[in-house]
């Protein structure tokens, strides 16, 4: 038997790196998925890889278009999630973008970008999938935020603010919706290697494990939340950053 057997999960930001391994490591612990993304091409290639892989007594993975910010994209979601699936068990609300800029320079419509798709975005994901959860019969949600969800960092105002917003928000929601059985967690990843982050330069941000962390390291984490195992944690924050957070430089 697998971990998440039976579950059914939304990810938004599914097609590629932390989405889409996590999409992999759910469907073989059991579970069925419905990735969610803008990148249509790459968003079908994974589902239909999941199907022929594991798909031997029926489908286990469809793909959405979901732009986070679109009220009617995501309810769209769950409504397919719900008609393919017969329900929704879990919500890993993953997309995510970054900016930055000096402070004094920082334009608004960057800052206003930030807020719009890592904060509203999973508010809206949330809204939009509660009702869903609890017919289901309670679940988990699990929200992407990061080490700069717990701590400054210097031209990053928008990014920081969004991620501290999240990391709020996830908090508020878990004590909403305890009562209705449903789990509300944050995951707090450091650097990543993705084909985005590998092109920054090594020693950009000291990490005291010697290397950054992989996307299957982290998904295993939302496996983890999405599964029952992590029964008795809501409101917490998981962070899968190799000790960054807690590494304060010095001089030799």
């Amino acid at each position: 038997m697998g971990r998440c057997d039976d579950k059914v999960v939304l990810i938004s930001g599914g097609a590629r790196n932390i989405g889409g391994a996590s999409a992999r490591m759910l469907v073989a612990e059991g579970a069925k998925v419905v990735i969610g993304d803008v990148l249509d091409d790459e968003g079908t290639a994974l589902a239909d890889e999941l199907n022929a892989e594991y798909g031997d007594q029926g489908d286990v993975a469809r793909y959405v278009h979901l732009d986070v910010t679109s009220d009617e994209d995501w309810r769209a979601a769950v409504a397919l999630a719900v008609e393919e699936f017969g329900k929704l068990n879990v919500l890993f609300n993953n997309a995510g973008i970054f900016n930055g800029g000096m402070l004094q320079r920082y334009k608004r419509a960057l800052w206003q970008e930030m807020l719009d798709v890592n904060l509203t975005g999973p508010f809206l994901g949330m809204r939009a999938s509660t009702d869903a959860i609890i017919a289901a019969g309670g679940g988990s949600i699990i929200n992407t935020s990061s080490i700069e969800g717990l701590r400054g960092t210097p031209w990053a105002h928008g990014y920081v603010a969004s991620k501290w917003g999240l990391t709020g928000l996830t908090k508020s929601a878990a004590m909403e919706l305890a009562p209705h059985g449903i789990r509300v967690n944050s995951l707090h990843p450091g650097r990543i290697s993705t084909p985005a982050t590998d092109q920054m330069p090594e020693d950009l941000i000291p990490i005291p494990l010697g290397r950054p962390g992989k996307v299957e390291e982290v998904a295993a984490f939302v496996v983890f939340l999405a599964s029952d195992e992590s029964s008795f944690a809501t409101g917490s924050e998981f962070v899968v950053d190799g000790g960054t957070i807690n590494h304060i430089p010095t001089k030799a």
